[in-house]
């Protein structure tokens, strides 16, 4: 019953509306903290660990363990968290909150980890690289739910296909002719700038928090997947209709 009023009360849509820029704000801080603390690990922006594995191989420098090894843990955790997902599907339940507990509990691992590794850390020793690799689990996790429980939301984890569907957005509200597509570009840069903007939060506070406190700032991240499993509370079962676009809704009925 609780549940069912907070899905009539305001609070609801402004939880609903709240929800990505949280996950923006963890994906952001767990991506720059992995960075400076681990070695250069990009945790979120995964594919950015290609980069960097191909220019220590190329320079002829060793390659680190974590990014070879990043790409496909992020793979496995994408496809384990399809099977949680269909696994709470089968049993009649959400699969928001269930995913969104899996991913604190992966990001309490990487602080675990993190802190256990050490003042001075060590890129390639073991407590370092599993640290890593549940950073990148708990990023995959995020990754993933979105499409399977936020439908409509921008990607709350990787920004380069967000700032492109934002500026073309921009671009079509300047110059654009046509009020219908006028009208789905306002409310898609609506809906992705606070992703974006919530990203660079992120990257903001946890670098900050980094340099202050080395990798003991994965608390932060950590805090905000529980503020996030929080405010699934208040938004389950009535999420995909308040996040949804007019593009979503025009099928209905």
């Amino acid at each position: 019953m609780g549940c069912d009023f907070l899905l009539k009360d305001k609070g609801t849509l402004s939880a609903a509306k709240l929800l990505p820029a949280v996950l923006s704000v963890i994906a952001g801080s767990c991506d720059v903290i992995g960075f400076l603390g681990l070695g250069g690990l990009f945790t979120a922006h995964v594919t950015g660990n290609l980069v960097i594995l191909a220019a220590h191989i190329l320079s002829g420098e060793a390659a680190q363990v974590a990014p070879m090894l990043s790409v496909p843990v992020f793979m496995v955790a994408l496809g384990l968290t399809r099977l949680v997902a269909a696994g709470c599907e089968r049993a009649g339940l959400a699969p928001l909150r269930p995913l969104l507990a899996l991913q604190l509990i992966l990001l309490v691992a990487f602080l675990a980890f993190g802190v256990a590794a050490g003042p001075v850390v060590d890129p390639n020793g073991a407590h370092a690289v599993l640290a890593g690799m549940f950073g990148v689990s708990a990023m995959a996790v995020q990754n993933a739910l979105v499409p399977i429980a936020l439908k409509g939301v921008p990607s709350t984890a990787v920004m380069t296909t967000n700032i492109t569907r934002f500026t073309v957005d921009l671009v079509e509200l300047l110059v654009g002719r046509n009020a219908e597509e006028i009208e789905r570009a306002r409310h898609q840069a609506r809906q992705t700038a606070p992703a974006i903007a919530g990203f660079i939060v992120g990257c903001a506070l946890g670098g900050a928090a980094e340099v202050a406190f080395g990798l003991w700032s994965l608390a932060l991240p950590v805090a905000l997947a529980l503020l996030a499993l929080g405010l699934a509370f208040a938004v389950e079962g009535g999420t995909e209709h308040s996040l949804r676009g007019p593009e979503h809704e025009e099928g209905r009925g």
